[in-house]
């Protein structure tokens, strides 16, 4: 009886993830408005099931409320405002809305409001600082392959969001760069100093995450050519090395069964192999010179000095504390 329960649950279990692939595939292919919204929304529903259901923690009913709470409050204001760029231009086709002879239909104050609120629903997705509070809760609770789909793909739907919606209002993305470039800026340096704190090593990578993924929002405002390429490197670079290090720790999880760093003092002696990984990941996740972090990340940079010295000095100093945290 118990391993016809295994069973099933096991079942049910991938469905779960099948359908969030089917959700996330739709969501970032899509050229419908009102269909990406409704994809955007739909990976709670799986997502929700596999922290609820088989997250290892005691705290994953938390976890579970920040994760579709944050989302939901951001999602519809989003609703709102494709409800507004339909009724203008009469069409939800992302082709037809973004002709050149159509964008700058829209009134600069309505692009104003209609920016703001796609904004907030893509930075609680990235997220950025201070909608981060339900990722750490949400990596800490998952479990391994949770943590992974989760840092791989979901948190992509957000730098997606930036790159293919916000041009839709030209005026407001100009007028409100300077804004993104600093709340960017804190949200790399609070998560980076956050990270080093953390004795949770999902927490650690989570923070680092949260680092990482401002980085790509700030090279894309930063509206030049190496930044944008160097942020949609950085995204791809990131959902490689985060959900390699998230499959190692969920290894030593399994085994150890405790994710705390003071118990893996001398690690190297027991799992000499594994350690190695470890480090090989640990050090692409610092953006060691040769890794996909460095290139993209030092694109990024040069794409940002092009606007403002100040703001690339500070993201650089992010990259120091990575490698605080990550050593």
């Amino acid at each position: 009886m118990a391993d016809k329960l295994n069973f099933y649950s096991l079942k049910f279990y991938i469905i779960n993830f099948l359908i969030l692939e089917f959700f996330l595939v739709n969501a970032f292919t899509t050229t419908n408005l009102l269909l990406f919204y409704v994809f955007f929304e739909s990976v709670l529903i799986p997502m929700m099931f596999i922290i609820g259901i088989w997250g290892p923690g005691d705290r994953k009913i938390k976890a579970n409320f920040y994760f579709v709470f944050y989302t939901i409050a951001g999602s519809a204001l989003l609703l709102f405002s494709i409800v507004v760029i339909a009724s203008d231009f009469g069409s939800f086709s992302y082709s037809n809305i973004f002709e050149p002879c159509n964008v700058f239909i829209l009134n600069k104050r309505l692009q104003l409001f209609l920016w703001c609120f796609f904004f907030l629903s893509f930075a609680v997705k990235v997220p950025m600082y201070p909608f981060h509070i339900w990722l750490p809760e949400a990596h800490v609770e998952a479990p391994t392959t949770g943590s992974v789909i989760l840092a791989a793909l979901l948190l992509k739907l957000g730098g997606y969001g930036f790159i293919r919606f916000l041009p839709l209002f030209p005026y407001a993305y100009s007028f409100f760069s300077p804004l993104v470039f600093s709340l960017g800026m804190f949200s790399v340096l609070f998560a980076s100093l956050a990270a080093v704190r953390q004795v949770d090593l999902k927490k650690i990578i989570a923070y680092s995450s949260i680092a990482h993924m401002n980085l790509s929002v700030i090279g894309v405002f930063s509206l030049t050519y190496q930044g944008i390429q160097g942020s949609l490197f950085l995204l791809i670079s990131h959902g490689l090395v985060s959900s390699a290090l998230f499959f190692l720790v969920g290894i030593l999880y399994d085994r150890y069964y405790t994710k705390l760093l003071k118990y893996y003092g001398g690690l190297v002696m027991k799992m000499p192999t594994y350690s190695l990984f470890f480090f090989f990941f640990s050090i692409a996740n610092l953006a060691f010179p040769g890794t996909s972090n460095f290139i993209s990340e030092l694109l990024v940079l040069i794409g940002i000095s092009e606007k403002n010295i100040s703001i690339m000095i500070l993201a650089a100093s992010g990259m120091l504390f990575s490698s605080v945290y990550s050593i």
